[in-house]
């Protein structure tokens, strides 16, 4: 388990200490660490098919989560009016919606440009952190077609189980944190009445790449009826069908390119390679962890998720959770009978998961790009720490404390 454990660390502190070394060695670091532990279950434990299985799952994961950034990436919006509070907060909850739609990482490429047009005469740090709290984090838990969640799907959780089993508590969680942005927000913009108001800007509002909406009602359709192989097939097509006609302007509009997604794929060819034992280990191992209840589940699951990152702390909680009843994660049969019996300990790490990797800016894979773009457009972007202590914390920790106490007693 030594490899998944120094690719984890040098995924959280190398691009902090070692940006331009991380920037230009981390696929190597990825790629060597995967085939180590790869070489080792085909040439010494004579087991292929683990680490076959392991290459479908990374195939299928990448290419949806490349399928939703390429086709939102051929849509731009662009936001005419200044916003007040009041637009501010319902565009952030609709964001959080669309994070269910085209996943966390399209609602995010796809809403943060005109999040910083519309709030460009006053855009604050706290702008930044409600987006990646609410859009890139909270907001995708309710469909899998993004990670932590798509992890789950592939293991053979039903596409529409988060949406009836997590609904309540993410109603909840959403609700709350809109709320307290929106009087954060019309605190700030109370503060800033002296100043004088910016000329309206009215019918501006337009949407390019109209096409490529409703590919993604095929891309999304596509992950839900058809089964594997075809359904990654079709969502490749799209793809590609996609970026060759979207016309160039709109991509020149998003600063669209493919370094975002070709490092969430190094990244991931990582962590889905170095995981294998760690996964076994978990699985043959569960009791030994402690951890038994829902809320303890949902607590080691999200401050893990935190910490490192949210898709491989749910695929190795949700091993545990199914080794702690016998089960065999990468056994249908058996995962649905999990869900039949235990699906309450499925919701606590579903939603710790998703929730938490909004705690940092390495908890999940859209929270760096975002404020890589805010970074680009020279708004203002809270540091690492001051991400955390000051916006994170104070933020998520209260809501999460209440969504333990309402929904995982025991």
């Amino acid at each position: 388990m030594l490899p998944f454990a120094l690719l984890l660390i040098s995924i959280a502190v190398a691009p902090l200490i070692l940006q331009h070394h991380w920037e230009q060695h981390y696929h190597r670091i990825c790629l060597g660490l995967a085939a180590a532990v790869c070489a080792y279950y085909i040439f010494v434990r004579s087991d292929a098919g683990r680490v076959f299985h392991a290459l479908i799952d990374y195939v299928s994961f990448i290419i949806v989560v490349g399928a939703f950034y390429v086709v939102s990436g051929g849509t731009h919006l662009r936001m005419g009016n200044r916003a007040g509070p009041v637009q501010n907060a319902l565009f952030l909850f609709c964001g959080a919606l669309l994070g269910n739609v085209v996943g966390t990482i399209g609602a995010s490429m796809l809403l943060i440009r005109p999040w910083i047009q519309m709030n460009k005469e006053r855009f604050g740090g706290f702008h930044l952190a409600f987006f990646i709290i609410i859009v890139s984090n909270l907001g995708g838990a309710l469909l899998p077609v993004g990670p932590p969640l798509f992890l789950g799907y592939l293991k053979g959780i039903p596409f529409l189980w988060p949406l009836l089993r997590c609904w309540q508590p993410w109603l909840l969680t959403i609700g709350l944190a809109v709320t307290i942005f929106y009087l954060i927000d019309r605190r700030s913009s109370s503060a800033r009445t002296a100043l004088p108001p910016a000329p309206a800007e009215r019918g501006k509002w337009h949407v390019f790449g109209k096409r490529n909406l409703f590919v993604m009602a095929i891309l999304l359709g596509a992950l839900i009826v058809l089964p594997p192989i075809w359904r990654e097939g079709v969502m490749f097509i799209c793809a590609v069908t996609s970026y060759r006609w979207t016309d160039p302007h709109v991509h020149q509009a998003n600063a669209f390119t493919f370094t975002p997604i070709k490092e969430v794929a190094w990244l991931f060819l990582g962590i889905f390679g170095t995981m294998i034992p760690v996964l076994d280990y978990v699985e043959l191992h569960a009791h030994d962890l402690g951890i038994q209840t829902d809320l303890q589940f949902f607590w080691a699951t999200g401050l893990l998720s935190g910490l490192l990152d949210n898709a491989p702390t749910y695929l190795t909680f949700l091993a545990g959770a199914l080794g702690l009843h016998g089960l065999d994660m990468n056994n249908s049969k058996q995962m649905s009978e999990f869900i039949a019996r235990h699906d309450h300990s499925l919701v606590a790490i579903s939603l710790g998961a998703t929730f938490f990797g909004a705690l940092t800016y390495i908890g999940n894979g859209p929270n760096l790009l975002v404020k890589a773009i805010a970074q680009d457009l020279k708004v203002a972007t809270p540091t690492f720490f001051g991400f955390i202590f000051k916006y994170a914390a104070p933020i998520l920790l209260p809501i999460l404390i209440l969504i333990s106490v309402l929904f995982f007693r025991q």
